[in-house]
């Protein structure tokens, strides 16, 4: 009783949190000082912080390495975000020359970048491409590494010049667990995937958010053959 009534005089004046488990509130119940409370709170809604990502994230001093601390830190509203909200449909991936295979695809996208990121929608940022990431003596690499400032996240983007397999997803999601161990801030979002794959004479685009794909029908300015 004596927790139930302790949650109800710190978690009164923030509103519903029933989008954060119970043992997660059970940590921050100890945690007297409102802002450092509310920047946690906010840190698990914005990052989906697991029991022990947070216990890390306090027991690291998080919140008092902040550099510039607001004066004041409300709880932010939990919000599902989209993909981009000015998406082109189909969108055009400029094409060069004759693609014949992957490495083709992604100097073709290389090379017309920034037309690329106009189709895609706003915040769209390149970070690098066959970028290497290692999980012990074992190097992989991603096609295309990019970040959104809009959606506070990376993106790994792969190309395969054929349909999409089961295996595809299953190797994507890989990547974007290592990018969000290795390469994520606290303060960014999960990373998410692309995979462009090829059906007939066209390109598919499937977003991947863990564990669903949202399939984008994109359209080639040449053929592929």
């Amino acid at each position: 009783m004596r927790r139930f009534r302790l949650f109800y005089i710190v978690f009164q004046k923030c509103g519903t949190v029933s989008h954060i488990s119970w043992s997660i509130i059970s940590l921050l119940l100890p945690i007297k000082e409102e802002n450092k409370r509310n920047f946690y709170i906010n840190l698990c809604i914005k990052n989906h912080l697991s029991v022990r990502e947070l216990r890390q994230e306090i027991k690291s001093n998080s919140y008092e390495r902040l550099i510039d601390k607001p004066r004041k830190i409300d709880i932010i509203t939990p919000q599902k975000y989209s993909i981009t909200t000015d998406m082109k449909d189909p969108i055009i991936i400029p094409v060069d020359k004759e693609i014949i295979n992957e490495h083709d695809l992604e100097l073709s996208i290389l090379a017309n970048l920034d037309y690329f990121f106009k189709q895609l929608g706003e915040g769209f940022a390149y970070i690098s491409h066959q970028y290497k990431i290692s999980n012990g003596n074992t190097n992989y690499f991603i096609d295309i590494l990019l970040f959104n400032v809009k959606l506070n996240c990376y993106i790994c983007l792969e190309l395969k010049l054929r349909s999409l397999k089961k295996e595809d997803k299953a190797q994507i999601e890989y990547y974007m667990k290592l990018v969000d161990e290795q390469v994520k801030e606290v303060h960014h979002n999960k990373t998410i995937g692309i995979i462009i794959s090829k059906e007939s004479d066209k390109l598919i685009v499937n977003f991947i958010k863990r564990d669903n794909i949202i399939p984008l029908y994109y359209e080639l300015e040449e053929r592929i053959k």
